[in-house]
């Protein structure tokens, strides 16, 4: 069929027409502003569960790392910080801070969970207060203020002057209602924040949470242990205030659903053969592991990964007797009406798109 010249013209001009809508669009997705996330974390290294989800948010091109604040947990503060500017180094991210914690719960302690232990237990995983590690990376008990040598080498530069919980409140009334607080580790630098500047929660855009566990799975200990999550039992008290603070959403990756994920010596192949400084990193210091925090961060950059979720009312038993340290979830028509908080707890995922994105997210650039 021959056009006319007419014809002719109005197909040049519907061409440029939508050629001009596709320049606009495209222009809009690359101009569209990044999400701004503190990322909040008990940081054992090198590599492991809580570096990897570092990293990955990082190199999130969706995400704005506003700075990294570090607690006590699986490891002592200072020797976190030191590993976490260590990866900094590591994998070419001179740009991201790194913001010193609390080192010490809030009200338990050694010395609790020793009387503890005496009337209800054992408590086999302690974090700082036992050894820790994982692989070749087992360490010794050490005093809270001692940094070993690190096996990844030590950094050259240092951690920032302000303390995690004034940049914390700072970011969020900079940024107000912008911020994403991710929690990756025990929450006592969330609870601080909030004890000086209860407005954090308000001004914060929502809460995106890694621990607790509802349902215990593998192995056959957790279930013996009730519902006794590291995170959350490291430092109870801070989890019930931070629970009971006005949060516009909490998201909560539980152990239940992280337990379904696993970090594989393929996995780490794959991405070391990426040949960029964070695979690198990964290849030569990851190791076989539950995904705990991974899973959290790489949710939050694409809620897609999560197939199923529930949502319940979620709180911390601080009683200090045997279900102290426990998380207590109730439906909406069992729960007491005590300021315990409405989270979305997810409990089933895409493990192949999880896998697929994080795969990439660690390999970087």
């Amino acid at each position: 069929m021959l056009l006319s010249n007419g014809g002719i013209r109005m197909i040049r001009r519907a061409a440029v027409f939508l050629g001009f809508l596709a320049l606009m669009g495209a222009g809009s997705v690359k101009g569209q502003a990044k999400r701004k996330i503190i990322v909040d974390q008990d940081a054992r290294g090198p590599a492991t569960t809580d570096q990897q989800s570092m990293l990955a948010l990082i190199q999130a091109p969706q995400a704005e790392v506003l700075g990294l604040t570090i607690v006590s947990g699986d490891q002592w503060r200072d020797e976190e910080v030191a590993h976490t500017l260590r990866m900094l180094e590591l994998t070419n991210h001179p740009e991201i801070k790194v913001y010193p914690g609390a080192i010490f719960p809030l009200v338990n302690s050694r010395e609790e969970i020793a009387r503890w232990s005496k009337l209800y237990g054992k408590v086999r995983y302690q974090g700082a207060w036992t050894k820790n590690g994982t692989g070749k990376f087992v360490r010794e008990v050490h005093g809270p203020y001692e940094v070993p040598d690190l096996p990844e080498g030590n950094p050259t530069r240092k951690a920032e002057e302000e303390d995690a919980v004034h940049f914390i409140i700072r970011m969020v009334h900079k940024y107000p209602h912008e911020v994403t607080i991710y929690a990756g580790g025990p929450m006592t630098n969330i609870a601080l924040a909030l004890m000086l500047d209860p407005r954090v929660a308000e001004l914060a855009q929502e809460l995106v949470v890694m621990g607790g566990s509802i349902a215990p799975e593998v192995p056959l200990a957790w279930k013996t242990e009730n519902r006794r999550e590291f995170n959350f039992w490291w430092d109870p008290e801070a989890v019930h205030i931070v629970l009971r603070a006005p949060w516009k959403k909490i998201t909560v990756t539980t152990v239940d659903i992280s337990v379904k994920t696993r970090m594989t010596n393929e996995m780490i192949q794959k991405i070391a053969a990426a040949g960029t400084p964070s695979a690198a990193y990964i290849g030569k210091y990851s190791d076989e592991e539950y995904l705990w925090d991974e899973l959290a961060a790489v949710a939050w950059l694409d809620p897609g990964v999560i197939t199923k979720e529930v949502s319940l009312y979620m709180d911390m038993d601080i009683s200090h007797t045997a279900g102290y340290g426990n998380t207590l979830v109730w439906t909406e028509e069992e729960r007491p009406g005590m300021g315990e908080a409405l989270v979305h707890v997810q409990t089933e995922l895409d493990n192949e798109r999880f896998v697929k994105e994080l795969s990439q997210l660690l390999a970087g650039r």
